[in-house]
């Protein structure tokens, strides 16, 4: 927080409404073009890169002088009251669509007297567009009203006189003192109170993709907390004079006043651009806001991602900083403790770790590491201790990255990644600035954002979430969320060989080329820095360089064909690195959105792994016969069936009204259930079942059994769109007696959409007994994020390597009831769908289709693929 600026008369001169307007609307029109006029001299300015703290400075005067005439005219000359700005006005600083908050102070007396003429004082200000909030009081209601709500106290503090006279501040200032009302101590307490529940609101990160400039974590309401905070212990107006009491660095003042003006530079834009009092960075404001700011796209990052990237770096810096002042205020309160020594170089002080050494640590990155091991070994550490915290970022740019390190930092520093809580150790790096001093590749992403909907986190937090998710692996019992991943761990030769696979996996985001090749270049050359043997450099390398295929195998091929999962395990070679790269992968995916991650995909990737290792057990050089798979499989089925009462030969008649295929594309369990879901029934009989895929988890999956209709498919789409769900895969399957055995893995699309598997089974069964030329896709509003984000669709074909089906590939922006247009589609140009990959990124749907014309054909005609094209681009097209 800082004091602004005086307003020189010479810097923005403002109009006079002049004596002359004697009614109030006229008085109102003329004070609005008045405030108009001064804002749009200030934004000229704004637009030439002025000072922030001046531009607001000077609209506060401005309005100022509108406040002051407004209560000329409406305030007798001899009434005893005075007018004052408060909360950010009072500040003054006062952003294009904040609130004016103001206080009259009166008497009871005084105020029941002159009602009428503050009623109209405040009327006048309203007609003439000014956002007022306001407050009545005498100072005996200052004080019971602060009493009982720090927030008033915090507003109130922050008082500065319009109108009245010196006695009167006096008066305000002595009713809300700290003799009367909430003792510096108890205030500090309830603010640092509210700053932690306020962060937990956002999640405890300012990593978000439309971020809260005001009250998100590092934010301007953090910067306005420590104002508050100093100015009732210190009774300062500015965090400069904490300078000189020996509470903060002038590197550190520095650096808040630094990020204060761009913070306020992009919240003065973005209510400029949004044209309302908006504090969130949304899809909707940030390529204008960006624009404006003089952002330009390059070859390498979007000019609204270098725009983000720098408010995330600076909510860091506001937090890291933050972080370090509020504990120097409670040591304020609570007086510094003795050292609790821990060894020779380290104590305890209040919980909190310091160096024992006041000239901590010099140029020497083993140090820095040494206190990085101590905090490890220490679980019960409270955090860093102010002051080497401040030391430590002083010294942070002496320090030499890796690639100039001595062999025995290099050492140190593999000590922490292979000793306990190595992923807190590299998260406390990387949010003190650590790990990017050491590595630079990752200072070159700390804060970038990729601007769409599929990546929620900047590409350092993404990359701290994945280390997250492989600690958990790590834990030895089984997670729900992924179901082996427990199991897998335990076969790791080396588990800090994931972790830098983690830490370099998306290094080389936002370079150009291929992320993945240049990030594994960059592990390669970090493994052999730090004297790893070339089998590991290799593994971690390979691991970083192919870290998309496994999630890309599973979501967009068909992992039930041999062929798919041989080219998989043969790209994979060996056993390790099938286990890395399985680990690796669920990390990541999980790791990149807290929607992404779901027991569909858990039980996809699981299945993936399961055939890879197969084929690598039984060598690269065998692939099994079609004949002993099936086999296998009717063997596996029967025998689960046997254990639910049914006998073999019963198992086998079933067996007989299944398609053949479906035994080489579905697991045992999954056939044992559609094999018990068509148990008794008659030719012509629509059957429909549904389960949850996992215990407590959304994702279900759909069988329906019917026979083969024109328009079935879709019309099971568009009825399960209806019912508010996501398809994320769908097999259609013809048996030999004509009937279809179509399963869908389904998620829930909205918070409407049923959790109950009983109600799709009703639900669905309704819907398919009735003629399916009345079924129809749902309209629903396209969410406001994915209209920012389109583009248009890409269309491709090709053909499957038996070369009896054509593969469509769609690649299209997502919106509610796409996949069930695309059905529509299909169905009006006759077409038959044999297998659907459905797979979503964020504001992408990047869908693969195998279909066929109505004789079971594939398209081979130039014409045909056209037309459906054509019919395909317009049927996207249609309004939602």
């Amino acid at each position: 927080m800082s004091s602004p600026p005086a307003a020189n008369g010479h810097a923005t001169r403002l109009p006079d409404i002049g004596p002359d307007v004697a009614d109030d609307p006229a008085w109102a029109a003329a004070a609005r073009a008045s405030l108009a006029h001064t804002d749009a001299r200030l934004d000229k300015r704004f637009d030439q890169d002025d000072g922030m703290d001046r531009i607001l400075a000077l609209r506060a005067r401005a309005v100022d002088h509108l406040l002051k005439d407004a209560w000329l005219r409406c305030i007798p000359a001899e009434a005893p009251m005075a007018l004052f700005a408060v909360g950010g006005y009072g500040r003054g600083e006062l952003f294009p669509q904040s609130d004016v908050d103001v206080l009259v102070l009166a008497s009871a007396d005084t105020q029941q007297r002159h009602h009428e003429a503050v009623a109209r004082f405040f009327a006048m200000l309203w007609d003439a567009g000014l956002p007022i909030s306001h407050s009545v009081r005498s100072a005996a209601q200052c004080t019971a009203a602060a009493a009982a709500d720090q927030t008033v106290l915090t507003a109130l503090i922050e008082e500065r006189l319009i109108v009245g006279e010196p006695v009167d501040e006096a008066l305000l200032i002595d009713a809300i003192g700290a003799a009367r009302v909430w003792p510096p101590r108890d205030f500090f307490v309830a603010k640092r109170e509210e700053l932690r529940i306020r962060h937990a609101r956002f999640g405890d990160t300012s990593d978000n993709l439309e971020p809260n400039i005001k009250d998100g974590p590092g934010g301007l309401r953090d910067l306005h907390t420590l104002g508050w905070m100093a100015l009732r212990t210190f009774g300062v107006r500015d965090l400069e004079p904490l300078v000189g009491m020996g509470h903060l660095g002038q590197d550190e003042a520095v650096a808040l006043a630094r990020e204060r003006r761009a913070l306020g530079r992009l919240r003065y834009g973005l209510h400029r651009v949004a044209g309302r009092a908006e504090e969130r960075l949304r899809f909707d404001y940030q390529k204008t806001l960006a624009q404006r700011l003089g952002f330009a796209d390059d070859a390498e990052s979007l000019g609204v991602e270098k725009m983000m990237q720098g408010f995330y770096r600076s909510a860091a810096i506001v937090r890291r900083i933050s972080d370090r002042l509020l504990q120097r205020f409670e040591e304020q309160f609570d007086g510094e403790a003795l050292p609790e020594p821990l060894d020779d170089r380290f104590a305890l002080r209040r919980g909190y770790l310091a160096a024992r050494d006041p000239a901590w640590p010099g140029n020497d990155a083993g140090q820095v590491f040494a206190l990085f091991a101590a905090w490890a070994a220490h679980p019960q550490v409270r955090g860093l201790h102010s002051r080497t915290a401040r030391a430590l970022a002083e010294a942070l740019p002496k320090l030499s990255a890796y690639s100039g390190a001595a062999r025995v930092q290099r050492d140190a520093f593999m000590a922490l990644l292979r000793g306990p809580r190595a992923v807190e150790t590299l998260t406390r790096m990387a949010r003190l600035g650590v790990l990017g001093q050491w590595i630079p590749a990752f200072a070159r992403v700390s804060g970038r954002m990729q601007f769409d909907l599929f990546h929620v986190y900047t590409v350092d937090q993404h990359t701290l979430m994945v280390l997250r998710n492989i600690a958990a692996f790590a834990a030895g019992r089984a997670d729900e969320r992924f179901s082996i991943a427990h199991e897998v761990w335990p076969r790791l030769r080396k588990p800090e060989l994931l972790l830098l696979a983690g830490l370099f996996h998306d290094i080389a985001k936002g370079r150009g080329g291929d992320h993945s090749e240049l990030g594994a270049v960059d592990a390669r050359e970090f493994c052999a820095a730090h004297a790893l043997s070339e089998s590991d450099a290799a593994l971690v390398a390979w691991l970083v360089e192919q870290h998309l295929r496994m999630s890309v195998t599973a979501q967009k091929q068909d992992i039930a064909d041999p062929e798919v999962i041989h080219r998989f395990a043969t790209l994979v070679g060996d056993r390790e690195r099938l286990d890395y790269l399985y680990l690796l992968t669920c990390a990541d995916i999980a790791g990149t959105s807290p929607k992404l991650w779901n027991a569909w995909k858990d039980r996809l990737l699981a299945d993936l792994y399961f055939a890879a290792r197969r084929v690598l057990r039984e060598g690269l050089e065998n692939p099994v016969a079609v004949d002993e798979r099936l086999a296998e499989a009717r063997g596996s089925v029967r025998a689960l069936l046997e254990v639910q009462g049914m006998t073999a030969a019963q198992a086998d008649a079933l067996f007989a009204a299944m398609p053949e295929e479906s035994f080489l594309r579905f697991r045992p369990e999954q056939l044992a259930w559609q094999a018990q879901a068509i148990r008794g029934a008659t030719p012509g009989e629509t059957r429909v079942r549904a389960r949850r895929i996992a215990d407590d988890a959304d994702a279900m999956e759909v069988f329906v059994h019917s026979p083969d209709r024109d328009g079935l498919f879709a019309a099971i789409l568009a009825t399960l769109d209806r019912m508010g769900f996501a398809i994320h895969q769908a097999r259609v399957l013809v048996g030999p007696q004509g009937a279809v055995f179509d399963t869908f893995e389904v998620l829930p699309a909205d918070a409407y959409a049923t959790r109950d598997p009983a109600d799709i089974e009703h639900g669905l069964g309704q819907a398919l007994a009735r003629p399916l030329e009345g079924v129809r896709t749902s309209r629903r509003a396209v969410p406001r994020q994915l209209k920012h984000f389109r583009f248009a669709p890409r269309i491709e074909f090709g053909i499957t390597p038996d070369g009896r089906r054509t593969i469509l590939g769609l690649v299209a922006p997502d919106r509610p009831g796409l996949l069930s247009d695309v059905a529509q589609v299909l169905r009006r140009q006759g077409l038959r769908v044999h297998d659907a990959r459905i797979a979503t990124f964020g504001e992408r749907a990047e869908d693969v289709f195998q279909i066929t014309d109505e004789h079971d054909q594939p398209l081979t005609d130039t014409d045909t693929q056209a037309a459906l094209r054509d019919a395909l681009r317009a049927g996207l097209d249609t309004p939602t």
